[in-house]
């Protein structure tokens, strides 16, 4: 359903699609679970809706178990919305005039969360637990995408609001150590998925606990990450000082002033300042190519990922920005060659951003090439952030419609787009 709680309908292109239509008339959910994947409708969606399991979803598409049972058919015809006759079923129940929607499966998690927990959980045990977990969970996301990691994260931050209430003195502020890290690592997660009310509200969160604990590492991590946040939002004046803050902060280590200084060059080449921004990206690429930090300040928080080819690809986007697209589209190319396939989140960005470079240098094949590429995996990873900048590029291939890879692009990306909505919504 959608925020006043109408129900949302699949895409009528997909509904309408032959092999759509073939593959209900004979009940064939593999294909039928594949086409909604491919249109934007996640596998953690189809399972959500249809009150099934991600593994026999999974097990569906690749072919490994057949859906058979009458009542389980219905409840994918109910989960998905997928009209009674096409399914050879009675017309459904919300498929009427009248016909409000259905009960929401998502239920209350946090809830779930707090009734199953342990009361006599020891505070210390679970500290030392959930912080071992964490690189995990970064190289998780980097790899599939945040919604793979987004409700364990968020599960261990209500064990540690209950927690925390209950202890004092060191174990105290160790939890809320521990609590300020994942609350900004959520925060990231919730801007990957483009939820920025959710985003902002865990930087916050992040910072109130970093600053009541004294973690002034973390706190000017925080600071860039609010920088960052107002660069996605265009917010070039917010932008600048946040990330000039950052590097005036007393915890800002290396790795922390690298990535506010490629910050501020962002908000920079979005002010129209081109000298400011490059002179702020070299200083950022100095700093960057100087290594990591001490290994106490690694074990607060993840900064792996500030590397010079990270930086080269910021200055890359900003060179777009800039009137460049050309060296633009060369300097991604030169970095997407050596960036560690762990980060195939950001190769989705970087592919996006490629495509407009060189939609904007006139080069439209290559464009819907890369673009392309970016698709398929903006559709794994569940990416907003990719999605935005794919929007971008197929905006900047739009006057090359009359060539072919151009055309079927768009249209690809045009169904899936008008099928994220409802893929979203269901999964919240």
């Amino acid at each position: 359903m959608d925020e006043t709680g109408r129900r949302r309908a699949l895409p009528r292109a997909l509904l309408a699609d032959p092999e759509m239509i073939a593959a209900c008339r004979v009940r064939e959910f593999g294909v039928v679970f594949r086409l909604l994947k491919q249109a934007g409708i996640y596998p953690s969606v189809i399972a959500r809706s249809c009150d099934l399991t991600p593994s026999r979803v999974g097990e569906v598409i690749a072919g490994k178990r057949k859906i058979e049972k009458i009542d389980l058919v219905e409840r994918i015809a109910d989960g998905l919305f997928i009209p009674g006759h096409m399914l050879g079923l009675a017309a459904r129940a919300w498929e009427g005039p009248t016909a409000d929607g259905a009960t929401a499966r998502a239920g209350t998690r946090s809830e779930e969360a707090e009734a199953g927990s342990d009361p006599f959980l020891d505070p210390e045990f679970f500290t030392d637990h959930i912080r071992a977990l964490m690189p995990n969970h970064y190289r998780t996301v980097n790899l599939l995408g945040a919604r793979h990691a987004l409700d364990s994260v968020e599960r261990h931050l209500q064990v540690i609001n209950r927690l925390q209430g209950q202890t004092d003195g060191a174990t105290r502020d160790d939890l809320l150590s521990l609590g300020a890290r994942i609350a900004e690592f959520l925060g990231w997660l919730y801007q990957d998925l483009g939820d920025f009310s959710q985003a902002t509200h865990w930087s916050d969160r992040a910072m109130e606990w970093s600053q009541e604990t004294g973690d002034d590492v973390m706190a000017a991590y925080v600071l860039f990450r609010k920088s960052n946040q107002a660069t996605a939002r265009r917010d070039a004046q917010r932008a600048v000082s946040l990330a000039r803050a950052a590097q005036r902060a007393p915890g800002a280590t290396t790795s922390i002033r690298a990535l506010a200084l490629q910050q501020e060059a962002q908000g920079h080449a979005l002010l129209g300042n081109p000298r400011f921004a490059l002179m702020k990206f070299d200083e950022a690429h100095e700093l960057a190519a100087v290594g990591g930090d001490a290994p106490s300040d690694d074990a607060a928080l993840d900064t792996s990922y500030c590397t010079p080819v990270y930086v080269e690809m910021q200055r890359a986007n900003c060179l777009i920005e800039l009137g460049e697209p050309s060296r633009a589209a060369e300097a991604f190319e030169n970095e997407l060659r050596i960036l560690p396939q762990v980060y195939r989140n950001d190769h989705g960005v970087y592919l996006s951003r490629l495509a407009r470079a060189y939609a904007t240098a006139g080069k439209p094949e290559q464009g819907a090439e890369a673009a392309g590429r970016a698709l398929s995996i903006a559709l794994d990873t569940e990416s907003a952030r990719a999605m935005g900048e794919l929007a971008a590029a197929e905006c900047a291939l739009a006057q090359w419609s009359a060539v072919p890879s151009v055309a079927a692009f768009r249209a690809r990306f045009r169904l899936v787009r008008s099928a994220a909505s409802y893929g979203l919504q269901a999964v919240r």
